[in-house]
């Protein structure tokens, strides 16, 4: 659900994209950098909720596929990348573009079978995980436990969650993390977003037959093709031409803060759009883990990148 930003003062995860959209840049510059992060946060959610509302239609791998294909189409439109590579480079490329389509379809399939809140709060520990594994800290050691506590709840209290779901979901993160990872040799083989366009490419391909196996023709219908433009757009173009006007201005550290959010903001957009309710205990497990990574980030001895404080 994520688009790793691999340039050099970007995010990971499904970060910005310099020149993606033309939006005027003394409008953005009158708008608060935080304020700019959080609008990111709630299109990118109220997207997944969006995308979710589709499944009924295309199917949850349908509907990845979708997503994909609007925004290499885009990304290739804009960076027109070159294909001459040589061969580790595309390996990294096809690296990257396979665990882009796997980390989505993984968590569009949790998605289908838990809340949306839940699902992103798990999701989250794969690039927790990562911070937390590459630090030696003894604090960090307290963020894991307070992030593992608030994902037991989830699956446990008030009745528990589909466990094929949360598997999904916890594979998903795993691949968010490995994403990340990935994501970081990309930007340093390849210049601009011209690997990340190629990647994007290349992920689309591999969840297309999934996507193709789950929808069929369905994926022809005009009110779904539609549907998926606007899905990218919200889930994509919008985050990624806000987010990158918040970097500019704000330390990644704070962004990374900021970023934290988006387990609360996944739940309140799965309340309001979806009307998918949360008990008590489950509003204190994703309060854990948004807790943890704040935490994370805040403690940190010297300030991260935004690969580092990344968030689908």
């Amino acid at each position: 659900m994520h688009v790793a930003q691999i340039d050099s003062g970007a995010s990971s995860g499904r970060r910005p994209l310099s020149g993606l959209v033309q939006v005027p840049a003394r409008a953005l510059g009158a708008v608060p950098p935080p304020l700019l992060v959080l609008l990111g946060v709630i299109s990118l959610q109220v997207g997944a909720a969006f995308a979710k509302q589709l499944f009924t239609m295309a199917g949850a791998s349908g509907v990845v596929a979708l997503r994909l294909t609007f925004a290499a189409l885009v990304l290739l439109v804009v960076w027109r990348p070159s294909l001459r590579l040589d061969r580790t480079t595309l390996a990294v490329v096809a690296g990257y573009g396979a665990v882009l389509a796997g980390m989505n379809v993984c968590i569009y399939q949790a998605f289908e079978r838990i809340p949306l809140g839940a699902a992103v709060t798990i999701e989250f520990l794969g690039p927790l995980a990562v911070a937390v594994l590459g630090s030696r800290r003894k604090l960090d050691v307290l963020w894991a436990v307070l992030a593992g506590l608030g994902v037991f709840l989830l699956a446990r209290v008030e009745g528990g969650l589909d466990l094929v779901g949360v598997g999904f979901a916890l594979v998903a993160g795993a691949l968010w993390g490995t994403y990340i990872l990935v994501g970081a040799k990309l930007g340093s083989r390849t210049t601009g977003g011209s690997g990340l366009a190629l990647g994007m490419a290349f992920g689309a391909l591999v969840a297309a037959p999934f996507g193709i196996a789950e929808a069929g023709t369905a994926l022809l219908n005009p009110a779904v093709l539609v549907a998926g433009l606007v899905v990218a757009l919200m889930s994509s173009v919008v985050p990624y031409s806000l987010e990158l006007e918040a970097l500019r201005r704000i330390p990644a550290r704070v962004f990374g803060v900021l970023m934290s959010l988006e387990p609360a903001v996944a739940a309140l957009a799965g309340l309001v759009v979806l009307g998918e309710l949360l008990g008590a205990w489950q509003w204190v497990a994703i309060g854990c883990v948004v807790i943890a990574s704040v935490g994370s980030v805040t403690t940190a001895k010297s300030a991260r990148t935004p690969e580092d404080t990344a968030a689908n």
